[in-house]
């Protein structure tokens, strides 16, 4: 009994370290950010980068989202971390449940994007929460979703990733808007990148 014991606390204690290559979207994710003609990394850490940290997947953070579509919303310059702007539109407000709470964020289309080969059905989904600036990025994180034939969605917040410039200030990265702030921890995805 006791060696049994032994072996679930020790397999506790090795559940706590973040978990690297354990999805297809983490694998896919180190694999670019280990290849140099891909890697948003600078040079120096990118000789030390042995891969990202990720909160463990956490199908809890797996939900149905029901779409509402803004057909007549107006374009409207968003932000970015440089003097850029990106022009962008409300696609679509997403309503869903979230760990027994109800949540809603603007679904965003950019205009360039739309226009470009393999990203027609392109949807941009920025968001904040409250591990921004602790265990993850303090400007907030982005999920890549597409367009959906019907009125629901799936939002997978493990697939959750850092802007660009979380890694290297040379990017022009969109600022999440506010109104797409989840009041919860959402302990799912990438986290902060630790520099080495």
């Amino acid at each position: 009994m006791l060696f049994v014991l032994v072996i679930f606390s020790f397999g506790c204690t090795e559940n706590k370290k973040m978990i690297v290559d354990e999805t297809p979207f983490q694998r896919k994710m180190n694999t670019e950010f280990k290849d140099a003609s891909k890697s948003p990394l600078k040079a120096k850490d990118l000789k030390v980068f042995d891969g990202l940290d990720f909160f463990p997947y956490d199908s809890a953070f797996v939900v149905t989202a029901t779409l509402k579509r803004t057909p007549n919303s107006e374009w409207f310059d968003m932000k970015t971390s440089t003097d850029r702007l990106s022009t962008e539109r409300v696609l679509g407000v997403l309503n869903f449940e979230l760990k027994g709470e109800s949540y809603q964020l603007n679904v965003y289309q950019g205009e360039k994007l739309m226009q470009t080969e393999g990203f027609e059905d392109y949807l941009f989904l920025p968001f904040l929460d409250n591990t921004n600036g602790a265990s993850t990025y303090g400007g907030g994180r982005y999920i890549d979703l597409k367009i959906p034939e019907g009125n629901t969605i799936e939002i997978d917040f493990n697939s959750a990733y850092n802007p660009l410039c979380a890694y290297n200030e040379k990017y022009s990265c969109p600022i999440v808007p506010r109104v797409n702030y989840v009041d919860l921890d959402v302990e799912a995805g990438v986290m902060a990148f630790k520099n080495h």
